[in-house]
């Protein structure tokens, strides 16, 4: 008899986990169109024009970047700043980005995957994607064995390349649903 219920439980098993899986796949697939794209009405906190840096701290904490938990991306600087609660920056770094910059706005992570090959050919980890512009996905990663490179502009990407470090640390801070938010 022992073995006839271990043959249950292994089947039960499997059947669990095989809809988790679907339901995540069907979830995944059904993500409001409006999630990861940027809110055009109102974005309180977000500056409309480039806000004012602080020259002597390069890494300050812009002004105007919203507040509470949340990625902040600026375009302009090529920096990310990962602000815990309180609005203490835990930190932050510099990134190469892609050749396709999203809209300043809010966004949030809308998937993420641990190893992928990029639109570019090259292994990365890590993958943190929270917009769209036009058909290119955008989103934060690190190269797996290269040193990370400026993007060929002859191809469409929209890959924010972090430090592997630095992509570690994304990868736990920024997790789905979580707050990105976009500057010049």
């Amino acid at each position: 008899m022992p073995s006839n219920s271990a043959a249950i439980v292994t089947g039960l098993t499997t059947a669990a986990l095989a809809t988790v899986g679907f339901l995540a796949y069907q979830a995944s697939a059904t993500v409001p169109a409006t999630l990861g794209q940027p809110r055009t009405s109102s974005s309180p906190g977000i500056a409309a024009a480039k806000a004012p840096r602080d020259t002597r701290h390069p890494a300050a904490l812009p002004a105007g970047s919203g507040t509470g938990e949340r990625v902040v991306y600026s375009v302009d600087d090529d920096r990310v700043w990962l602000v815990g609660a309180g609005d203490k920056v835990k930190r932050t770094f510099e990134v190469v980005p892609g050749t396709v910059d999203p809209a300043p706005g809010s966004y949030w992570v809308t998937s993420r995957s641990n190893s992928v090959t990029g639109t570019d050919g090259t292994p990365i980890e890590h993958v943190v994607r929270f917009a769209t512009a036009g058909n290119v996905t955008i989103g934060f990663s690190a190269a797996v064995a290269a040193a990370t490179a400026p993007a060929d502009p002859a191809v469409k990407t929209g890959g924010i390349r972090e430090s592997r470090e630095d992509g570690a640390a994304m990868w736990t801070f920024a997790t789905i649903g979580q707050k990105v938010i976009v500057i010049r």
